[in-house]
């Protein structure tokens, strides 16, 4: 890997944890395994909370970026503009999508599941955040 794909590796490395996680526990429970309805449920829970910190950490993140002059807006801090490796952006968007077909296929069985997509793409806006690079922040006129 190069440099740039070596930025944020634990924040990509986290989602596809993630989506191994819901996976394991989500899939068994579509499929009629009710030994494991309470995991699933709890963990559908645990990544939702956890998806939470890391929503408010990257928009922390973004808005002392933007207070010490980056022009970082909410769009382009969850759609990776820029300069963003190619390998990092199919990464966290592939592990989204990944996300929400376990997510469709699984939603009947485990309700909770459907908030488990808030976690991989509060990720992708950490890494944004965190990896970003966004254009110097245009003054504002005084009034």
């Amino acid at each position: 890997m190069n440099a740039g794909v070596d930025q944020g590796r634990g924040i990509v490395v986290a989602s596809w944890i993630g989506d191994g996680l819901f996976a394991v526990t989500a899939i068994p429970v579509a499929l009629g395994v009710d030994a494991l309805d309470d995991p699933a449920v709890g963990v559908a829970l645990l990544l939702f909370f956890a998806s939470l910190v890391v929503w408010c950490w990257a928009l922390g993140l973004a808005a002392v970026r933007t207070t010490r002059g980056d022009d970082v807006q909410v769009w382009s801090l969850f759609l990776l503009e820029g300069r963003v490796p190619a390998r990092v952006r199919w990464l966290l968007y592939g592990s989204l999508v990944v996300c929400l077909a376990i997510t469709v296929a699984t939603a009947a069985a485990n309700p909770f599941g459907v908030l488990v997509p808030m976690f991989p793409l509060g990720l992708v806006g950490l890494w944004g955040a965190r990896h970003g690079v966004y254009p110097p922040r245009k003054s504002m006129p005084r009034r």
